[in-house]
């Protein structure tokens, strides 16, 4: 099957099956779920046993990716936005280390914060760690830089960053794809210390690195996927980058644009090309999805009134891009104002019927009742939904993990009766170190990891956390008699109120587990049993 109707997730994920990736690496996390999720389902990655199991977190994602790509592998590590800040530590040093067989970082940015708690733009990143990025427009696109970008990256040899938005992600197109390529064999570094970040090896590296951006740069001005069209009226130049390319010829028929056009798909940005198009123009429109990356590159400390974008309010500074934005930015119509009728009200997401968590909550906000508002800190997870109506039963939700930790900071400030709610999943990705920090303190809190058997938010992939919850807090150092946990259902509303009353009263640190699994994931096993016994 030469073509195929993908997502871009899809695309990105049969790219890399075909461009001779040995092992994939994540953690859920909207819209980049849907790549490793592809491999995991996919025929040909079982057959040639690729690795697809999800990590712990974004962190020891990254760091399985280079150590299969210091064994000479193909490697590629995906997560969201988001995720990037975890991998933070391992990501910006693999730009010092270099890489041995190819590595893709492919992070999916979330403009307008669908499904996350910023917009932050994941190029900056990339340039902060001067590796080269690249950009598809669409799903075509997405699907050759993956399948090449292993060669880029073992050309340069540096981890190259694949940056795609939410409507990349998860719209669907036709692809074409090309013959599979076999896998690398195992081989070690040529430099046997090239991974390792002593000083003296780290400053060698850096320098090495340093020297390469002219390459990169180079590579940029001769990419295929940096094109410049040429247009008859230069009272306008557009520098497009991504799927802001799409958006732009959407709005020409025959995507005819009279302008003099720059698409940008590989960072970083080629000099030449951007001076062209600025000196032969009146005005400079960057049309970009996410923050002004390229239009505070070019606009400088001290301003260019030629060019207009997100910065001079000819495109909105927040939310993601789209075709009607950039219409009004190139002046062929005035903004739409869309009202609300009256008589329509908003519904709010909430927790699914049958929810373990809501039964976990009702007691929770029972007993909180005697302690006063403001006390219990929560996470990412489907849980975080609390936080509305009718439940109103948080009141944090900042980042993976922080549930536990700014309950403890709250506790060391003196506050009494603190809560930390976080899932299961959370807790294994980066609640561990916190409840350590409390343990060591003895700090006065109470713990409840809301325990369902799956990675719920993201659509209930596997969980590290099943069945083994109770004996990492108790590795971990937390007293035995004070892990404690019951099955939230209503007919057991008695019993999880006297334990959570107990072990808030407690001077130290507890741990509740309520366990049930997710409604939703139990609803898929029962329709794979009834569709197995109908088989049989």
């Amino acid at each position: 099957m030469n073509k195929l109707l993908l997502l871009g997730d899809e695309a990105i994920a049969q790219a890399a099956i075909d461009g001779g990736m040995s092992g994939v690496y994540a953690y859920p996390g909207t819209p980049s779920t849907e790549i490793t999720e592809y491999i995991q389902r996919n025929k040909t990655a079982k057959e040639k046993n690729i690795h697809s199991e999800w990590s712990t977190n974004e962190k020891t994602a990254m760091e399985s990716a280079i150590g299969m790509s210091y064994a000479g592998k193909r490697s590629m590590v995906c997560m969201k936005h988001v995720g990037l800040n975890v991998a933070a530590d391992a990501f910006m040093n693999s730009a010092i280390t270099g890489v041995n067989g190819g590595m893709l970082i492919v992070v999916a940015d979330d403009p307008s914060m669908h499904s996350s708690q910023n917009e932050q733009d994941s190029r900056y990143f990339a340039d902060f760690a001067l590796i080269p990025i690249l950009e598809p427009s669409n799903q075509q696109e997405a699907y050759d830089m993956i399948y090449g970008g292993f060669e880029l990256s073992e050309k340069f040899n540096t981890p190259i960053m694949v940056r795609i938005t939410t409507r990349l992600a998860h719209s669907r197109a036709s692809i074409t794809r090309k013959a599979q390529i076999d896998e690398n064999k195992n081989s070690l570094p040529n430099d046997l210390k090239q991974f390792v970040l002593l000083p003296a090896i780290a400053r060698k590296n850096y320098k090495t690195l340093i020297g390469n951006q002219v390459h990169f740069e180079n590579s940029s001005e001769q990419s295929s996927y940096n094109q410049y069209f040429e247009g008859k009226d230069k009272s306008l130049g557009i520098i497009a980058a991504g799927i802001s390319f799409n958006y732009l010829i959407e709005n020409y028929e025959d995507s005819n644009v009279p302008y003099p056009v720059l698409k940008i798909g590989q960072y970083p940005l080629p000099s030449d090309s951007v001076r062209k198009i600025y000196e032969e123009c009146d005005k400079i429109l960057i049309l970009e999805d996410g923050y002004p990356f390229i239009e505070n590159k070019l606009t400088g400390v001290l301003g260019d009134k030629k060019i207009k974008g997100r910065l001079t309010g000819d495109l909105p500074r927040d939310g993601e891009l789209n075709p009607n934005l950039a219409a009004v930015a190139l002046g062929l119509e005035e903004p739409i104002i869309v009202t609300k009728p009256d008589v329509l009200q908003n519904r709010p997401p909430s927790l699914c019927p049958g929810c373990g968590h809501t039964d976990v909550f009702n007691a929770l906000n029972e007993v909180m009742a005697d302690y006063g508002p403001g006390k219990v800190f929560s996470d990412i997870g489907c849980y975080t939904l609390a936080a509305l109506p009718p439940l109103n039963a948080i009141n944090t939700c900042v980042d993976m993990g922080a549930s536990i930790t700014m309950a403890k900071g709250a506790a060391d400030a003196g506050m009494k009766h603190v809560i930390a709610f976080i899932g299961d999943s959370t807790f294994t990705h980066s609640g561990m170190t916190g409840l350590l920090d409390c343990v060591y303190e003895k700090t006065a809190i109470t713990i409840i990891i809301s325990d369902n058997d799956t990675t719920g938010m993201t659509g209930g992939q596997a969980s590290h956390a099943e069945h083994v919850l109770h004996q990492i807090c108790k590795g971990l150092g937390v007293e035995e008699e004070h892990i404690r946990g019951f099955i939230p259902l209503r007919k057991n509303h008695d019993e999880a109120l006297k334990i959570l009353r107990e072990e808030i009263e407690y001077e130290g640190v507890s741990v509740i587990i309520p366990h049930r699994e997710c409604v939703r994931t139990l609803e898929r096993k029962h329709k794979l049993k009834a569709k197995i016994k109908k088989m049989n």
